[in-house]
This record gives structure tokens, sequence and C-alpha cells, in this order.
């Protein structure tokens, strides 16, 4: 079998509904979940599949321009809100799935946290007294 760095169209597609990828690709998948960008590419998942409805809305609902633009601001909010609520649950449950560590996530964090102990160690002392 072919050493596979990214899925093709029908992996993907069976990706973005739930499946799991091939172990060969758990690069790809490691990147998708924690990578740059990936906060970014979670919303607009979620997002995207709003936009026929959305046009449906525009162009179908009669009345004044405001009203088909409330009704999506209505269905956009609350699907933002826990979008990005369920985040880091989701993408924990993704990277389990894969077989890889949900820690991941918390890797960006400690080492944030960590750089900014360093910087303060570094202008203050330890504090070791």
């Amino acid at each position: 079998m072919p050493d596979q760095r990214k899925p093709n169209l029908g992996q993907y597609l069976r990706y973005l509904f739930g499946g799991v990828l091939p172990e060969s690709m758990q690069d790809w998948v490691r990147n998708d979940l924690v990578g740059p960008g990936a906060m970014t590419r979670y919303v607009l998942r979620f997002t995207i599949p709003l936009i026929p409805l959305f046009a449906a809305f525009y162009l179908l609902i009669p009345g004044e321009r405001w009203i088909p633009l409330a009704m999506m601001a209505l269905l956009l909010f609350p699907v933002l809100y826990f979008a990005v609520a369920l985040m880091n649950i989701y993408r924990r449950h993704r990277l389990l799935s894969h077989g890889l560590d949900p820690e991941l996530l918390d890797a960006k964090a400690q080492r944030r946290a960590t750089d900014t102990r360093d910087d303060y160690e570094r202008r203050h002392g330890r504090g070791d007294n």
C-alpha cells in the first residue's frame, strides 16, 4: 500500500462526516486538528453548510431585506456559539478516534505558560529564598 500523506476527495468527505482515516494519514489529522489554523477550519466546517440555507432565506423570504438577514442571524449566532463552546470536546474526540493523544490540544497552552514562566524568571529571578 502506498504511503499516503493527504486524503483523497472521498476520504476527506468521509473524514468531514466523522470517519476515521488510515494510520498513514495521522500526521495530516494531527495538523488538521491541532496545527496552525485548526480553530478556523473547525468553525468554517460548521458554518459553510449553512450558506445554501442562508441563500434560500435571502431569495425566498418576502418582505424587506432585513427580515431574512435577521432570520440568518437567529440561526448563525447559536450555531457559532455552540460550535465554539464544544470545539475542544469535538477535537479531543477526533484525536482519540484516530488513535492520537488528546493532550495535543493542551500542548500549545502548556508551551505558552512555560514561556511566560521562563520570561518571568529571567526578569525577576526564580523566587527561591
